[in-house]
């Protein structure tokens, strides 16, 4: 029993240090996350903006954390929020939300399941609902390319303020290449300090051979002094 409540207490760390916004509203890293949410409303002011991918060069630059923040934060902000996780090889939305994921995206696109019975609201915000991965299948690329998944972007954009999606790396796999060609914008998590600039530019390029609509680069854990870290957003668009 003892090592069950241990293990249970750990996991609710971990997920407060992963969904900070909602865990730490008042810290610096959650004000870093209200400035990104601020500056990607700005950069829609001309173009509607309802569907966002939020990917990285390799993975470790922390594209899953940020994503699930930044939903969060905009279902805090009133917004009607869908979270996706698009990664369908190493998904991870499931632990940050404690949910399971015997169904969700790749079950919808396989037709196995509809949409309505694997979303799931987030006991964070009644605005934040969630599909997980689903089951890890043979050909995400394949499923994220897909007309199914096309026609399921469009249903849930009918429901949804904004979908944010959670992608696998630009430079591991070309899933995030196939979604970020149907998404109204792109955010690359960059690892400061740690990912090199040749893959930056190398995950750059091939979004932009996506004809993706890159919003800006956040990086992350930008050193501020000896004991904070935050996410600082640079943007592209003019």
């Amino acid at each position: 029993m003892a090592r069950r409540k241990q293990s249970s207490k750990k996991q609710l760390e971990q997920r407060a240090r992963k969904l900070v916004v909602a865990a730490n509203p008042k810290s610096v890293v959650s004000e870093q996350f209200r400035t990104l949410r601020s500056n990607i409303t700005f950069s829609a002011v001309d173009r509607e903006l309802k569907t966002i991918l939020v990917t990285s060069a390799l993975p470790g630059d922390g594209k899953s954390t940020i994503s699930a923040n930044l939903a969060t934060l905009f279902a805090q902000d009133g917004k009607r929020v869908l979270f996706i996780d698009a990664d369908m090889r190493k998904p991870t939305v499931q632990y940050t939300f404690s949910l399971t994921n015997a169904a969700g995206l790749s079950t919808v696109l396989t037709q196995q399941r509809l949409a309505g019975e694997v979303i799931r609201e987030s006991e964070i915000s009644p605005n934040l609902h969630i599909m997980t991965s689903g089951p890890i299948p043979p050909n995400p690329a394949e499923l994220l390319g897909s007309r199914s998944m096309t026609v399921l972007m469009n249903e849930m954009a009918q429901q949804y303020d904004l979908i944010v999606f959670d992608a696998p790396p630009v430079l591991s796999v070309t899933d995030a290449q196939l979604l970020a060609n149907k998404v109204d914008g792109t955010l690359l998590v960059v690892n400061t300090g740690v990912t090199e600039k040749e893959n930056i530019k190398k995950a750059n390029d091939l979004l932009g051979n996506a004809k993706a609509r890159i919003l800006g680069a956040v990086m992350n854990n930008f050193e501020l002094d000896k004991d904070h870290y935050y996410y600082q957003y640079y943007g592209t668009e003019e």
